[in-house]
């Protein structure tokens, strides 16, 4: 892709290191954003707008994966932090950048909000209650998003991969999902380009 399609892409991660890098090599900007705090997302879509006008797309990927267990003894066992830290990045992630784009895109004409799942939100994780219910809502999130602002040109698509081959992956420990085959980043990107 030349420097001249992305040189209006954001990346945003809570590494700005990691998100300094993948700028780097597109020809776009990096910023600092943890989307478990409002206020940090809110200004993620505030400074590009100033700068480069109205966002477009909006991809909602940053997510953990957090309870992994190969033995639970109890599915609802995992400590409160970790529900509310997986609740807070897996899903009110997703809430934070629509409450801060969705009134923007009205005002437009429309938009589109490219929300990263997991194929557990569609079918379950076998393993953590934490990661499949979180994924659960997100799905949910993600459908009433669409259903309610489908009139104002507001476009939602989930992308819900099986395992992808990143450090999220690589920190998880053996367990049932172990099994799942896994894909490269390249082919879940192409296949979100694919189906656009």
């Amino acid at each position: 892709m030349s420097r001249s399609r992305c040189e209006n892409v954001i990346v945003a991660d809570i590494d700005r290191q990691a998100a300094v890098q993948v700028a780097a090599g597109i020809g776009g900007s990096a910023v600092l954003c943890d989307v478990a705090q409002e206020a940090s997302v809110g200004s993620l879509v505030e400074k590009p707008s100033l700068e480069f006008g109205p966002i477009d797309l909006y991809c909602s990927n940053a997510g953990v994966a957090l309870g992994f267990s190969s033995r639970a003894g109890n599915a609802a066992a995992g400590p409160d932090e970790l529900w509310q830290t997986a609740w807070s990045v897996n899903v009110m992630g997703h809430v934070y950048a629509a409450r801060n784009l969705v009134s923007r895109m009205k005002a437009r004409g429309g938009g589109y909000f490219l929300i990263t799942v997991s194929a557990a939100g569609l079918l379950t994780q076998i393993g953590s209650a934490i990661y499949s219910t979180t994924k659960h809502a997100a799905v949910g999130f993600a459908e009433n998003l669409a259903i309610a602002h489908k009139d104002d040109g507001i476009k939602v698509s989930i992308l819900c991969p099986q395992a992808v081959d990143t450090p999220l992956l690589h920190g998880l420990p053996p367990g049932p999902q172990s099994g799942d085959g896994i894909l490269s980043p390249a082919q879940v990107a192409q296949t979100a380009i694919q189906w656009h």
